[in-house]
């Protein structure tokens, strides 16, 4: 008789409460403050009780607005709050909200931060919240590479693979992840430790060849088993060539077009680099391909150079497609107007590198 292949938890759920108790921690709670969950239909039980034990312990007060949908990682944008009168309203008035799907390039996120209220997601398995919790330090490299990105005008990206691709930025805001929401106004992702920004409209050019062993992440969660060359002009993917990943992305692409001329899907998104020393390039190969396992390690890992493409909203611009391709590609070399900061993969700057925990 053929077995499953399950794959068990490796962190003790009990510790679930001092865990979360050690991420409230860092994003800096304190007694009198209120935090929201806006958790859904598919939310973890155990990760609703282990929030409400670690607020009591530090004296917070906490409640739980549960959303009427299961929204998927493959869908960006959904507008789980504000429909419900006075859900918006109520959000805005808490410390920190505690969210436990994909809320990025919906409208009503960027109400709630500008109202400096911080925002925690939480949507990786139990075994990663454990093993990526943001380590001494990394909080500080992404704000030194953060002001680096910050001041940069023109950015270079090449491989020994052949990319050589550039953009310019300035037009819209660099945005870091260190893995918790400790200022106001604040989004973070427990797990994660990267940072981009969005190229000014137009300016992205040139060829990237992605290789074997770089990751879609969104949507498919897997590793490319093919190169796939794509064409860059003036901010837009004008041509994927390949095998089977590039009619994968190819096909993506398309089928997020609200109507036949929509370029949209294939405009350039969010671009930055990974630096958490926790987070695994080989997670898929070591904990299967399941979204839970990799949302956060498979973006953060030290080095990568995260390529995206279509919806805008987040860094204030006005795409809203649902042609969002999310991948981490290895061996690039990043130069921030001239200065080299990464060479095929690895991390130069020193004031980047962040000592890894054996966890």
């Amino acid at each position: 008789m053929l077995q499953a292949d399950i794959r068990t938890q490796s962190t003790n759920p009990a510790k679930l409460a001092g865990l979360f108790k050690k991420q409230f921690e860092l994003c800096k709670v304190k007694p009198g403050e209120t935090i929201a969950i806006v958790s859904d239909l598919g939310t973890r039980r155990e990760y609703i009780e282990a929030s409400f034990a670690a607020a009591e312990e530090l004296g917070a007060d906490i409640y739980e607005m549960c959303v009427n949908a299961i929204p998927t990682w493959t869908s960006v944008g959904v507008e789980t709050v504000g429909k419900c009168k006075g859900t918006l309203e109520a959000l805005m008035q808490c410390d920190m909200v505690l969210i436990f799907h994909v809320p990025l390039f919906s409208s009503w996120l960027k109400k709630v931060m500008d109202n400096g209220v911080r925002i925690q997601m939480i949507i990786d398995a139990p075994d990663d919240l454990y093993a990526l919790q943001s380590p001494p330090g990394l909080k500080e490299a992404l704000l030194h590479a953060h002001k680096l990105y910050e001041n940069t005008k023109q950015v270079r990206v090449t491989s020994k693979a052949g990319t050589d691709f550039t953009y310019e930025r300035g037009e819209y805001p660099v945005m870091s992840q260190y893995g918790f929401a400790d200022e106001p106004g604040h989004f973070d992702h427990w797990g994660a430790g990267f940072l981009h920004t969005f190229p000014n409209e137009g300016s992205a050019n040139g060829t990237l060849y992605i290789q074997p062993g770089d990751i879609v992440i969104l949507p498919y969660s897997r590793y490319i088993q093919d190169e796939i060359i794509v064409e860059v002009r003036d901010g837009h993917i004008v041509s994927i060539e390949g095998g089977l990943d590039a009619t994968l992305m190819r096909e993506w692409l398309e089928d997020g077009k609200d109507f036949p001329e929509d370029r949209d899907p294939f405009a350039i998104s969010h671009l930055g680099w990974g630096l958490n020393p926790q987070a695994r390039w080989d997670s898929i190969a070591l904990y299967g391909d399941s979204p839970e396992r990799n949302r956060a390690a498979t973006r953060a890992f030290p080095g990568n150079f995260l390529f995206s493409t279509g919806p805008n909203t987040q860094g204030g611009g006005t795409r809203k497609t649902r042609g969002h391709y999310d991948l981490p590609m290895r061996g690039c070399t990043i130069e921030l107007d001239g200065n080299r900061i990464i060479e095929d993969g690895k991390v130069l700057d020193p004031k980047m590198i962040v000592p890894r925990e054996r966890r």
